[in-house]
């Protein structure tokens, strides 16, 4: 668990690095400008990261799963090699998530208005300046980014389905053992994917809604990801504990 806890912490760190900084120089500038390759490496980036992180959560919930339902055969089942295979399964998933989308908007014509009205390049704002029709383009990295999106929440949703079912079926308190155990995990998961189906499967097409979410993907939930992980440990509460008393 805590080896993915680590991977997690990382990616979030990772994910966060790539549009924060710029939009906090962009603070104190008044020419907020990026160049073409700064802006495919955003792109790039937050697809990889992100693309990786979805894969991931999904890797946690098999190990709550894991822990919660066959608990004999848990460090059999989630030894070394598993967790290795799990973390290096995000990254692939990933890079190719990332690759497919940049390899189709990296050669798009881009000679009308180069201005975009938010704090980092991201895919539905850049594909809006090329001087082409992109209405198949924006259904084919729609469909990309909503397979990837929609199968981990899917996958998220029977895991914590049968984690529920069988704790309460085989415990006396079994909803609130199940719940309490899970909790963290669900709350990152909700963080994480309600951004992101608003920006890419269910956009809104209102601007101030759209920036309010482009900054809780990119800053507020890495942020908070750590922290709710760290308040749901019990060495971490009682050490809190202890320092208030």
């Amino acid at each position: 668990m805590y080896f993915l806890l680590a991977n997690l912490s990382f990616i979030d760190f990772c994910l966060s690095s790539i549009t924060t900084p710029k939009m906090i120089t962009d603070f104190l500038k008044e020419n907020k400008t990026i160049s073409f390759g700064g802006c495919m490496c955003q792109i790039f980036f937050g697809h990889f990261f992100g693309g990786g992180e979805m894969v991931l959560l999904v890797s946690m919930a098999y190990d709550r799963y894991v822990a919660i339902c066959k608990p004999l055969h848990y460090s059999s089942i989630m030894n070394r090699r598993m967790c290795i295979l799990l973390v290096m399964t995000s990254w692939i998933v990933g890079f190719v998530h990332s690759i497919s989308q940049l390899a189709m908007i990296i050669k798009l014509p881009f000679c009308g208005p180069r201005e975009l009205d938010s704090f980092f390049c991201d895919i539905p704002l850049v594909i809006k300046l090329a001087c082409m029709d992109t209405y198949v383009l924006e259904m084919l990295i729609n469909a990309d980014s909503g397979v990837l999106a929609t199968i981990c929440f899917i996958l998220l949703l029977i895991s914590y389905t049968y984690i529920l079912f069988t704790v309460c079926l085989h415990a006396k308190d079994g909803a609130s053992k199940a719940l309490s155990t899970c909790t963290a995990h669900i709350t990152v998961v909700v963080l994480f994917f309600g951004p992101c189906i608003f920006i890419y499967l269910w956009p809104l097409s209102i601007t101030w809604v759209d920036k309010f979410l482009a900054v809780f993907y990119a800053v507020i939930t890495p942020l908070l990801n750590p922290a709710i992980y760290t308040l749901r440990n019990k060495e971490i509460k009682n050490a809190i504990q202890r320092l208030r008393c």
